[in-house]
């Protein structure tokens, strides 16, 4: 067979050259809950797993529940550790010009905290005689999350009320070399059950091997109004990947990605805005590929973070990812963690701790980092790692837009004759959704028909044929995206995927009330008064 130049300069790319590096193990504290026998286990496993010190373990006697009151946050988690810095000589504590005593200079830069420390401070009174004068939705919030609260651990006498700022937000330096020694960057690793965090420590570690490759899926739901700098993040996302070569789906739908929506190969995800778990995370087959980031945006996405089936944080590690970030109470939209940032600063290599606190403007607030925080999913975002057969057509799409980005032209010729060379399904779905990107329909139309014919499992396929129909769909050509929906039926309607199809069509094509339905209405229709 032909091997085309594409495949031939997997073997030649450099090593990758990021921005970033790796944080210091001996600059990362664990936390760990010395009530619970199997938190132990897990700080000891992520020590071994990533060099850390022994000495770095710092065992806490706390409730084991999910949430805290701020008096046992105090006296449990925040006046222990505070001891623990100061006796271990882990901070110089000064006071600033304003009289503020806080650490000058910090050996510690990042706390993990493991399962079996709570991960929310419950609100409660506010008795606190400096509590500044905020607006009313801040006013009687004392609330946070615990990972939140502790990252400015060290500064004494600030108000737990409302949110504080933070230093690090929309920096693109290393922690270490940003100067800014009263802050930590707080991580946790958590999740449904204890198999599932240390299957987040190892997926990360192998991730870092080869590198995460595969889809993007972006669910941009429109909400309009004051949220459209959500649906902006999430448009920065597609144009940033579109540049670098990473395979998008993007639906751009009132609704979110419908039940069962075939996501295969799914590496990365940013959706939003329902309260619960929906989509492909309803199909109790759909799995992310390993190392994946996920994240969907909601209010409450991690308050419950350890449950498998409510709100999305829980449900989203227990499907297979391996790093995400969420909210354990209502933190406002600009006040969450921005996914353009936290992308951006995540492909250039930043440790997925760090890039999630460029990516969020308040502490001792609501958020939460869930993952292994030294994870660098991007490690190899140039081409570098460990070669395997199921990354071989991502890489190749990367190194195309590595070496013709500036010429789409060339690299559209050379994809597709890789993709004609190597009957390669996953190079002509590609080609049709940079078409597509390019508003370029019906050539996109072309590929998606091609690529139903490569694609070897049904779910890919499937895929292809909602893809046409969204074309149809946004065209506003409801008859045709009817009809395209309607032939997937035909060709694939004993897969569980076909769901997505159905929602779709129930949507743009609502079936009639059932009979009984019908008449109720037509009864009820009757005993409203006649005019007078």
């Amino acid at each position: 067979m032909k091997h085309p130049a594409i495949f031939t300069l997997l073997a030649l790319i450099l090593q990758s050259i990021l921005l970033a590096g790796p944080i210091d193990p001996k600059k990362v504290a664990i936390v760990y809950n010395t009530r619970v026998a199997a938190s132990k286990d897990l700080a000891e496993y992520y020590a071994t797993a990533r060099n850390i010190p022994k000495e770095n373990l710092v065992g806490l006697d706390v409730i084991d529940k999910d949430q805290i009151s701020r008096k046992d946050y105090n006296t449990q988690i925040q006046e222990p550790l505070r001891k623990i810095f100061t006796s271990r000589n882990w901070w110089t504590m000064a006071r600033n010009a304003q009289g503020v005593e806080l650490p000058s200079a910090a050996k510690i830069t990042t706390l993990v905290c493991m399962r079996g420390i709570p991960f929310k401070i419950q609100r409660g009174p506010i008795t606190e005689k400096n509590a500044p004068k905020l607006a009313a939705h801040f006013a009687k919030a004392n609330e946070a999350s615990v990972d939140s609260e502790l990252a400015l651990l060290g500064v004494h006498g600030i108000s737990t009320v409302g949110p504080q700022s933070n230093p690090y937000f929309k920096k693109d330096v290393a922690f270490s070399k940003a100067g800014i020694s009263y802050m930590f960057m707080v991580g946790r690793i958590d999740g449904p059950d204890y198999s599932t965090c240390k299957r987040l420590i190892d997926d990360a570690i192998a991730t870092e091997k080869r590198g995460l490759w595969g889809m993007c899926y972006l669910d941009k739901a429109l909400k309009g109004g004051g949220y459209t700098i959500g649906e902006k993040w999430l448009e920065t996302i597609f144009t940033t990947n579109l540049k670098a070569g990473i395979p998008t789906v993007i639906d751009r739908n009132k609704q979110t990605f419908t039940s069962h929506y075939p996501m295969n190969d799914a590496a990365i995800y940013y959706g939003w805005y329902t309260r619960n778990r929906n989509g492909p995370l309803l199909n109790p087959t759909f799995k992310f590929r390993r190392g994946a980031v996920a994240v969907h945006l909601h209010s409450y996405s991690a308050s419950q973070l350890r449950n498998p089936t409510k709100e999305w944080t829980g449900p989203i590690l227990a499907k297979g990812a391996a790093a995400t970030v969420g909210n354990v109470y209502e933190p406002y939209l600009q006040l969450t963690h921005h996914f353009d940032i936290l992308h951006d600063r995540l492909l250039k290599g930043y440790t997925l701790v760090e890039a999630a606190y460029m990516s969020v403007n308040a502490l001792s607030w609501q958020n939460v980092v869930i993952g292994d925080p030294l994870y660098r999913p991007f490690l190899h975002f140039k081409g570098s790692g460990e070669k395997h057969h199921e990354d071989k057509t991502y890489r190749a799409i990367r190194i195309a837009h590595e070496q013709w980005g500036d010429d789409p032209e060339t690299m559209v010729k050379k994809l597709r004759t890789a993709a004609a060379d190597t009957s390669n399904p996953k190079l002509y779905e590609f080609l049709g959704l940079w078409h597509w990107a390019q508003k370029k329909q019906r050539i996109a139309i072309a590929f998606f028909q091609t690529a139903v014919k490569k694609h070897l499992r049904e779910t890919d396929q499937l895929r292809q044929w909602l893809y046409v129909a969204d074309i149809y769909r946004q065209a506003g050509d409801k008859l045709l995206a009817i009809e395209t929906l309607q032939k997937a039926h035909d060709a694939h309607g004993k897969i569980p995927e076909i769901k997505s199809a159905t929602a779709l069509l129930n949507i743009l094509s609502p079936p009639p009330p059932p009979p009984a339905a019908e008449a109720k209405k037509n009864s009820d229709a009757k005993k409203l008064p006649k005019k007078k």
